[in-house]
């Protein structure tokens, strides 16, 4: 750090200290201009998986999820609050302090799966922007187009990323383009729904009312599906069930999902390099929940919104129609199925489905036939007998299937215009898209960094970068192929850490060896700690109840991803009890 940044951070630091016992309102006038580290938090967690998230829950519940997002956010926060209150009151790097504090053990598989995470969910984030492209922005390109799209995405995201790397300067530099990027996304999407408020039918009382929270649709369909559900007659027990199921797991899914493992690593790291300290602990907590609530809360609010109105109760008459309708149609209808004749019967129908795709594959030509014409010709053979199901049955399979942005935004054309609604959506994917990227990038290059014990070494820090840069330049190639493959073993990894990592702050809230004389007291204390023991129970239980309910098997072991899950915690937990860090236990 040059002698004007020291300055500059010295200055800030002053400025801070000045602000304890003011207003509130004095507090924000500085605050506002000193954010950074939160913007980036939003920048990660602005990406292909909330925006899948955000449009399966308009699907499936319309505007009665609302809540969702925003509480589980919260939740995370709270946790990335604390984590950000033991870092900067230490100045220690985190997984030093896990090291030596809790467990060697818990600090090298806190940095493993990290790393795994960036370089697995980096490859699908190019894979949406070559989507964002090909489909919204400049559709009828050529396949090989992509790796020129790649290229440009990669190039861009680098260029981002050296200024990180360059100091103080290149650091703000770095941290207005990426609020840029992130206001780009929040921007867009917040435009469909302006656009959507002025078109005949739209209640914004639903809408409002949606933000209550409702533990209710844990255990009954929303309202809404209820008739759907009615229609099916006899069925409707068994889609009573199915919606409900898929209800409980979208919930699920939020509160284990809302702060991925390598946001955990990325706020504490990114504040480091900023030169925060204790006077930031203030400033840390109000950019996090400015920089990374406000943005997500809005932009993922927008989709929902957008996707209620567009698909919740709504169905696509030609999949019902179709010989070969979608894969997730197919599946829903073959339960159906089976929940009617029952497993022995439905075994004989297996079997005989089976035959005849044997018999399809077998047919002359076949293996001239693309990939989708021959996923076509068995989907043809899967479908058939579907077809005789009732209709109701059909209508509902296909009213919850899952739609992705590709459908929203063309079913937004009679609202919005065709060109506007195609560029709005592609721009706000693609800077979902490339924002991620270049913080997954960041994130690894504070991963190597730390594996070597060099932290601030701007070179390794941007091999570290390039690295996974490198693997995403691939993502439209390989993502779809192997996206299944690869997504597996880490979101196990990741999903069965989050919420050991979540506990290990805790105890580290608590360390009088690590933080000494800054370690919360009194009824700081006990509010810390039931926040964070909220946090940290409601993560645990709806990553285990995940875990538990996963029944699909771990590529290559042959064993569901539940035993594996369970067995991977269990080693973590022994391990950790086994191999202790030099000061845990001191009372300091």
């Amino acid at each position: 750090m040059d002698q004007s940044e020291e300055g500059r951070l010295a200055q800030e630091t002053a400025e801070l200290e000045a602000l304890e016992g003011q207003s509130a309102g004095a507090k924000f006038k500085v605050y506002a201009r000193k954010c950074g580290p939160g913007w980036l938090q939003s920048a990660i967690t602005l990406g292909g998986g909330s925006l899948a998230s955000a449009l399966f829950l308009g699907v499936i519940g319309g505007v009665n999820f609302m809540w969702l997002q925003p509480i589980a956010m919260i939740m995370g926060v709270i946790m990335l609050s604390a984590v950000a209150y033991v870092v900067l009151s230490t100045g220690k790097r985190p997984f030093r302090a896990i090291n030596e504090h809790v467990s060697p053990v818990l600090g090298w598989t806190w940095l493993a799966a990290t790393m795994m995470a960036n370089m697995v969910w980096v490859l699908p984030q190019f894979n949406l922007a070559w989507g964002a492209v090909d489909k919204n922005l400049i559709p009828g390109l050529e396949d090989s187009a992509s790796w020129v799209v790649s290229a440009v995405v990669l190039g861009l995201a680098t260029a981002v990323v050296w200024f990180y790397d360059t100091g103080g300067r290149g650091i703000r530099l770095f941290e207005l383009l990426l609020k840029i990027m992130v206001g780009m996304v929040v921007i867009s999407f917040f435009g469909v729904v302006a656009a959507l408020a002025f078109t005949e039918g739209f209640d914004w009382g639903k809408v409002f009312a949606g933000f209550i929270p409702n533990p209710s649709r844990l255990f009954t369909p929303t309202p809404g599906m209820q008739e759907m559900i009615a229609a099916t007659g006899d069925a409707s027990s068994f889609w009573d069930g199915v919606m409900v199921e898929r209800q409980r797991s979208v919930v699920i899914a939020a509160f284990a999902t809302a702060v991925g493992i390598n946001m955990t690593f990325l706020l504490p790291y990114s504040m480091l390099s900023k030169g925060w300290g204790r006077p930031h602990r203030g400033l840390a907590i109000f950019d996090l929940s400015t920089g990374l609530v406000i943005p997500f809360v809005i932009a993922t609010a927008c989709l929902v919104i957008a996707a209620a109105s567009q698909f919740f109760g709504k169905y696509d008459a030609a999949i019902v129609d179709s010989a070969t309708p979608p894969g997730a149609y197919v599946a829903d209808l073959e339960k159906r199925l089976k929940w009617e004749m029952g497993d022995a019967l439905y075994a004989g129908y297996e079997e005989n489905v089976d035959k005849k795709i044997a018999e399809v594959k077998a047919e002359p030509g076949f293996e001239e036939l693309t990939e989708d014409e021959q996923d076509a010709a068995v989907m043809k053979v899967r479908a058939a007998r579907l077809q005789e199901l009732p209709e109701a049955d059909r209508v509902m399979a296909a009213t919850i299937i899952k739609r992705d942005q590709w459908a929203l935004a063309k079913s937004l054309e009679p609202f919005i215009g065709r060109k506007l609604s195609q560029y709005v959506f592609g721009i706000g994917v693609l800077a979902m898209a490339i924002s991620t990227i270049i913080i997954l990038m960041l994130i690894n290059g504070f991963v190597l960094c730390e594996i070597f014990d060099r932290p601030r070494d701007p070179k390794l820090h941007r091999i570290g970068c390039l690295i996974v840069g490198a693997i995403g330049f691939f993502g439209p190639a390989i993502w779809g192929k192997a996206g299944a493959w690869l997504a597996i073993p880490t979101s196990l990894l990741g999903g069965a850490l989050l919420p050991i990592a979540y506990i290990t702050f805790l105890l580290l809230m608590n360390s009088k060896s690590l933080l000494g004389d800054a370690m919360p007291t009194g009824a700081r204390r006990v509010r810390w700690n039931i926040l964070m023991g909220i946090a940290a129970g409601t993560a645990t239980f709806a990553t285990a109840i995940s875990i538990w309910k996963n029944r699909a098997e771990v590529p290559g072991l042959g064993l569901e991803v539940r035993v594996v899950g369970i067995v991977l915690a269990a080693l973590i937990v022994v391990g950790v009890l086994l191999f202790r860090g030099s000061k845990a236990g001191e009372k300091g």
